[in-house]
């Protein structure tokens, strides 16, 4: 399995800070969730254990996603766009995938000049992770 990933890790053009940008979609609706960023240990651990992980810019260590949250993403598949610098992971996402509790991190809209909130919170950020987000 490690040369697979070598092999995967080699087509992908990481930026001048060692990330790419990934896109976390719910595989069988085709909703996007989220946004992150990945480095080479978050794409190895994502591949090897079939659960995503990215990494986080602001604590500057891996995230498993739902590591304090329990809101996981099974990955199904793993995709490279065509110029290799961005990557897709197609997810079975349990529960929410937005740390503000709502299902994805797309609730906002530009309308009538302003940004409108168009989806509600499913469950409470402090239910997901106590005092404070993450």
């Amino acid at each position: 399995m490690s040369d697979a990933i070598d092999k995967a890790l080699a087509e992908i053009k990481f930026d001048g800070d060692g990330l790419v940008p990934a896109i976390a979609q719910q595989h069988d609706t085709g909703e996007i969730l989220m946004v992150a960023w990945m480095n080479r240990d978050a794409v190895r651990v994502t591949l090897a254990e079939g659960r995503a992980c990215y990494w986080s810019r602001s604590r500057q260590k891996l995230w498993r996603k739902g590591e304090t949250s329990n809101q996981v993403q099974h990955l199904k598949e793993f995709r490279l766009d065509c110029d290799g610098d961005t990557v897709l992971l197609q997810v079975d996402q349990e529960g929410v995938a937005c740390h503000t509790g709502r299902r994805n991190c797309f609730f906002r809209a530009w309308r009538d000049g302003g940004w409108v909130e168009i989806a509600p919170p499913l469950v409470s950020p402090e239910a997901l992770y106590g005092d404070t987000p993450t």
